[in-house]
């Protein structure tokens, strides 16, 4: 079966024996739940390919640290009544860097408690090519290790460039459970169309998908707000313009 045969020669039957690894290594699914049912959980997963400089991986990091802290944010997560959430950076096939694992956010304290995990993270992997259809897989793998089974799943990818590296997005698809599960795109676009375009046709997927556009990495933490406020508040504002 050639698609089958295209899978094998990308490496992928190892990728996901690594990822199923590393996943206990890191004791991701060793995390108690919340007593009451959950509204949603996100899976953060922030680009540090090597089209990304220190000053830019930095403006990322920052700017998601401070999106998740910011008051609008917070009320959006109190409204719902707490989320879990993690994140990791991603850049080649199998370098993917874990910032903070899952962990439930009720309001301010907690999201200011990750907000400072981030800032104070390093970058995992420096020179590394763009593989978005691994990183698509890392994610539903440890989406798949969420601590409890929320009513909404979000994978929340950003990036400033296409796939370049390993397998496309497509056999991410086909190959990882992504049952139920909402993947949204942020893309550093500047003046180029060309990934707007390539998240819209291969990356977003499933309900109420949607990417959110950041003109510059200066922008990226405005993105950042107005894509976590969509994606928490819920699929039905999701969708809106």
């Amino acid at each position: 079966m050639p698609a089958v045969d295209a899978l094998v020669s990308a490496g992928l039957p190892r990728f996901i024996e690594l990822l199923r690894a590393a996943a206990v290594c890191l004791g991701l699914a060793a995390v108690p739940a919340p007593a009451a049912a959950c509204s949603l959980s996100l899976v953060l997963a922030m680009d540090a390919s090597s089209s990304v400089d220190h000053l830019e991986h930095d403006l990322q990091l920052n700017g998601l640290a401070n999106a998740l802290s910011d008051p609008e944010v917070v009320q959006a997560i109190e409204a719902v009544g707490g989320i879990w959430i993690m994140s990791f950076e991603w850049s080649g096939q199998r370098q993917h860097f874990l910032q903070f694992g899952w962990r439930y956010l009720e309001g301010a304290a907690d999201a200011e408690k990750a907000a400072e995990e981030l800032r104070s993270s390093h970058r995992g992997f420096i020179g590394f090519p763009t593989a978005i259809g691994y990183a698509l897989g890392y994610a539903a793998v440890q989406m798949g290790r969420a601590p409890a089974n929320c009513a909404r799943k979000v994978i929340d990818v950003a990036g400033d460039g296409i796939n370049n590296d390993g397998f496309p997005p497509s056999s991410a698809y086909k190959a990882f459970d992504f049952e139920g599960v909402t993947v949204n795109g942020l893309v550093i676009a500047d003046q180029d169309t060309t990934t707007i375009n390539y998240y819209r046709e291969h990356v977003i997927s499933g309900p109420g998908a949607f990417i959110e556009v950041a003109a510059d990495y200066e922008d990226y933490a405005r993105a950042m707000k107005r894509k976590l406020i969509r994606e928490i508040i819920g699929n039905g504002y999701a969708s809106a313009e």
